[in-house]
């Protein structure tokens, strides 16, 4: 299995893999394929292992069904692309300290069989928090390689034993399992109601790396959002003048 990045601000996770080589990515994340790529949908891949293991999947924003792709007769090739401008990267897992991840919901892209998918953390953050749907976390465990994506730029910090950060939700990317995470509220009542910057913070404390990205969904949404209004009040104006026309044309 031979993984290749093209691109920057819109990157392209390339695969290669050999006859007999599968990974698995969520239902309806691929991009492209090679004929030699055999597809296979089912609930099992990730850890689904019965109810439950798909329901925990599920809970941490995974889709319900995984699809696999397999390499059969020849060597074959499948792609991976970003839903953002971002980054994709791979890490390691294991079962151990530090080598298993909590990552943002739609973090994961693809990964080996032996890959684990669950739920991490699940906090309601009060309506209109990302869409009113709370505030959840990912659990990558298992065995073998994962590939995740961010969104916007991607920096790094490794936290030692009992160093702290506070960070905005939105902004928590990916991290390891020995960092201790917990949502806490920003401090002062003047910086809740006049602050500007929500209410809610993410506490994460060492040992362990943290990957934050710089461009949080739910607040591309809210930057684009401002124009949609406007813009269907335009379309709606024009729409009655251009109807306004024709119809005095036409005599109706």
């Amino acid at each position: 299995m031979q993984e290749k990045i093209l691109g920057t601000t819109m990157p392209v996770l390339e695969i290669t893999l050999e006859p007999g080589e599968a990974l698995f990515a969520e239902s309806g994340e691929l991009s492209w394929m090679t004929p030699s790529i055999v597809m296979t949908t089912s609930t099992q891949f990730g850890g689904g292992g019965g109810f439950g293991g798909v329901f925990k999947r599920a809970m941490g924003g995974s889709s319900i069904f995984m699809t696999q792709y397999e390499a059969q007769k020849s060597q074959g090739m499948v792609a991976f692309a970003t839903r953002l401008p971002g980054q994709i990267f791979p890490v390691d897992v294991a079962p151990q300290p530090g080598m298993g991840y909590l990552g943002h919901r739609h973090a994961f892209v693809c990964a080996n069989h032996g890959v684990e998918l669950s739920i991490g953390f699940q906090q309601r953050l009060g309506a209109g928090f990302f869409g009113g749907d709370g505030f959840r976390l990912q659990k990558i465990t298992g065995q073998g390689r994962a590939w995740c994506e961010l969104s916007g730029e991607i920096v790094t910090y490794d936290l030692q034993p009992g160093e702290m950060l506070r960070v905005h939700p939105g902004h928590v990317g990916l991290f390891q399992d020995t960092v201790q995470f917990q949502i806490t509220t920003v401090p002062g009542i003047k910086n809740k109601i006049f602050g500007g910057d929500g209410i809610f913070l993410a506490q994460m404390v060492g040992p362990g790396r943290v990957w934050l990205q710089s461009l949080p969904l739910q607040r591309l949404a809210q930057a684009l959002g401002e124009y949609a209004p406007a813009q269907a009040v335009e379309a709606g104006a024009a729409g009655a003048v251009g109807g306004a026309v024709v119809r005095g044309l036409f005599g109706r």
